[in-house]
């Protein structure tokens, strides 16, 4: 049974993923600071006979990373791979936002991205095999008014994910971007209505997205099937950049 670690799992796109994933025989290491929902869809699971642990983690701190992976190799033996998938929102146009809400952000989306992988990696070059799935979105590739910490943030990832598939890819572990479109999430529960509408008209399939729709693209990247597919920054937007 292959390992996986979904960061930000216990909620939104991750939890779809975690559900997606424990559906189709992996086991999950769910890395979440939400301690109340992550510990609730580790007993779900695990009451279904499904291979899951729930760890504590703040993605910012590299020490915790270090020390969850760590306990996700000793409790499961081995790590196949890493969806880094945790990100927040902090929006405001540059003359508006402060300081406080730009390291936020560069923090868990991009500082965050770096710690994690840099903790899990090790292992997967122990297996000589592995993926890495980082979480980019259309805003890294095109901009966005009022997200220059979050265009940014998503933006370093797809130099990263470029990087990283040159220098593992001699271990045979592949790693891939996948960048979301306007999906259905908590995220964008505070958007008017009529901002969301005019979102999802310039959308080729004029609707938003759901969080299985982005869990599906990871599943694809994470397996067999991916095997010879790497650096590339897979859009699930639904031709909302068309």
């Amino acid at each position: 049974m292959k390992t996986i670690i979904i960061t930000g799992g216990a909620s939104g796109i991750g939890k779809a993923a975690v559900e997606l994933f424990t559906e189709n025989g992996f086991a999950v290491a769910i890395w979440d600071m939400n301690e109340t929902e992550g510990k609730a869809l580790e007993q779900t699971l695990q009451q279904q006979n499904k291979k899951v642990l729930f760890i504590k983690v703040n993605t910012a701190d590299f020490t915790q990373t270090q020390t969850a992976a760590k306990v996700t190799h000793e409790y499961f033996g081995s790590i196949f791979g890493l969806v880094n998938n945790a990100g927040v929102t902090r929006d405001a146009p540059l003359l508006k936002m402060s300081t406080e809400q730009w390291q936020q952000v560069i923090d868990i989306n991009l500082t965050g991205v770096f710690n994690c992988t840099k903790s899990v990696v090790p292992f997967l070059i122990q297996n000589n095999a592995g993926r890495i799935i980082n979480t980019s979105s259309v805003v890294g590739v095109y901009g966005n008014y009022g997200q220059s910490n979050y265009a940014a943030a998503k933006a370093g990832l797809i130099g990263l994910t470029k990087t990283w598939a040159k220098e593992f890819g001699r271990y045979n572990i592949t790693v891939n971007a996948v960048a979301p479109g306007f999906i259905a999430t908590a995220m964008i529960e505070t958007v008017p209505s009529n901002v969301l509408e005019q979102i999802k008209s310039r959308t080729a399939l004029s609707k938003a997205g759901s969080p299985k729709d982005v869990a599906d693209a990871y599943f694809f990247l994470a397996s067999e099937s991916a095997g010879f597919i790497t650096g590339v920054v897979l859009n699930v937007d639904g031709g909302l950049t068309l």
